[in-house]
């Protein structure tokens, strides 16, 4: 399946992008304004907290339940199709969460917005890697694209105090309003695409059935683990029955005649590399920004918007990653940009251990710009790296397989710093000296995650050059020569 070819520099190419960044950007503030928003829901609907806690998971479990169909089904039903598809989805089932009345509504159709999410997002970041060339033009596109989700999240923080002040359900309503305005631009600038040749042999159904329910099964042990002990036996229970239809996927995909995912695919050890990098990082941003809030908010007293403006120093990555992120890939290559953005963020959350109870914003600032500045060198390029190299027909997998691995970096990040919190704070006696050393137990977690994150990035240093992280010569399913970087 080929789409038809966009000049990237034309005005047509930049409104392709600029269309394509604004599915992310959507996506990312989304997540970010239920999260300041859901302590004035609770209180305003009366929900409890374990209803509270799955107007987020909801997301999250649909999310990276079907994020591998999502951007397999981009590839064999069409990119342009996916797309707009499920970004009119996306549109509906957000308005429809501004009229809930109830718990389980909200969390209805924060489960299916998930869902919506898992197929447009892989088939948004398929269009670019399919719609522009493989070398500098397509990774500074993608740097782009990154930079602008990530933007989106910190931006997001503040959108999200703001409307929460004019009333909650405008975190909802905010969102239809900005899809609707994509999805009349898409319907006008994504390019269209030929019938997908997979399409006429046939659907691994069993395959796609027994991938989305392991990855259902996974996302929802992980949520369940900030429970602790609590109902261990139906976390344990999820988690061995996720790898029980891991171990049946397998087998399946080894049988079919046209398989869901290639298993061939996880050969790339760039790719393989990337995708874990990607979870570590993702995790341990999500579950550090998940415990700075709470301090600034239950243990400082802080008002949402006080906290989402303090946090926006972390949004300084929407701008270092189009800007000085193409210009260091170009001289260090992926791999070494890669690996400084995770020592980046060893120095980040490392600063922020010893934090005290009457630290000043100053005291502060060092660790979230550094934050911001580290996710702006790492994030870009491990999706350069997890998509380089890999032929057209499969970027819509590699889209899916990279957004899987990062939903479950978030849920596993925030489920970790979670139960940790958790377990530090059971003997405690519930002075706010306690609840402090609590919160620096936990923020431990991010740490060891980013420690982990260099460990395994490392690796892709070996043989790498100043310009380097590529191979010289035309890459296998590339329509061009690979280039060595992206242009200043």
């Amino acid at each position: 399946m080929s789409t038809i070819p966009v000049a990237p520099e034309s005005g047509r190419g930049r409104a392709l992008l600029l269309v394509l960044c604004g599915t992310i950007f959507l996506e990312g503030s989304d997540v970010a304004m239920l999260a300041v928003a859901v302590p004035t829901i609770r209180a305003d609907l009366g929900l409890d907290t374990g209803t509270a806690a799955w107007v987020m998971s909801g997301y999250v479990l649909g999310y990276a339940g079907f994020t591998l169909l999502g951007g397999r089904a981009a590839d064999l039903l069409g990119r342009r199709r996916m797309f707009l598809t499920w970004l009119g989805v996306f549109l509906v089932f957000s308005m429809l969460g501004g009229f809930a009345v109830d718990g389980w509504m909200l969390v209805a159709a924060r489960f299916v917005t998930g869902v919506a999410s898992a197929f447009m997002t892989p088939a948004a970041m398929s269009i670019i890697t399919t719609s522009y060339p493989e070398g500098p033009q397509r990774d500074k596109a993608l740097l782009v694209f990154a930079g602008v989700g990530a933007g989106g999240f910190s931006m997001g923080l503040v959108i999200g105090g703001l409307l929460t002040e004019l009333g909650w359900r405008w975190v909802f309503f905010a969102p239809v309003f900005l899809a609707g305005a994509i999805l009349l631009a898409a319907l006008r600038l994504v390019p269209a695409e030929a019938r997908p040749e997979p399409a006429r042999r046939g659907y691994d159904l069993v395959g796609a059935a027994s991938a989305a329910a392991a990855m259902l099964l996974f996302a929802y042990g992980i949520v369940r683990l900030e429970h602790g002990g609590d109902g261990l036996g139906l976390t344990l229970g999820a988690l061995a029955g996720g790898l029980a239809l891991v171990a049946a996927f397998v087998v399946i995909e080894r049988r079919a005649e046209a398989p869901l995912v290639r298993l061939g695919i996880f050969r790339k050890t760039a790719m393989v590399r990337a995708h874990l990098g990607a979870l570590l990082f993702l995790g341990a941003f999500f579950g550090f920004q998940f415990i700075v809030t709470l301090y600034l908010q239950e243990l400082r007293g802080w008002s949402s918007l006080q906290t989402a403006i303090a946090l926006i120093a972390m949004g300084c990555d929407a701008v270092l990653a189009p800007t000085l992120t193409p210009r260091l890939v170009r001289r260090y290559g992926n791999s070494r940009v890669i690996f400084g953005g995770f020592l980046l963020a060893i120095v980040a959350f490392g600063l922020f251990l010893p934090v005290g109870m009457d630290w000043s914003y100053a005291a502060m600032f060092p660790t979230l710009i550094i934050t911001g500045t580290a996710f702006a060198l790492a994030y870009g390029p491990l999706t350069i790296a997890a998509t380089d190299s890999v032929a057209e027909e499969e970027q819509g997998l590699a889209g899916g397989l990279l957004y899987t691995f990062t939903q479950f970096g978030s849920a596993v990040g925030i489920s970790a710093v979670t139960a940790v919190y958790g377990m530090a704070a059971a003997g405690a006696d519930g002075s706010p000296d306690a609840v402090l050393d609590a919160y620096r137990t936990a923020l431990v977690i991010p740490v060891v995650m980013v420690l982990l994150g260099a460990a395994v990035s490392a690796f892709g240093l070996r043989g790498t050059g100043p310009a380097g992280g590529r191979r010289k010569g035309p890459a296998p399913g590339s329509r061009s020569e690979v280039g060595d970087g992206v242009p200043r």
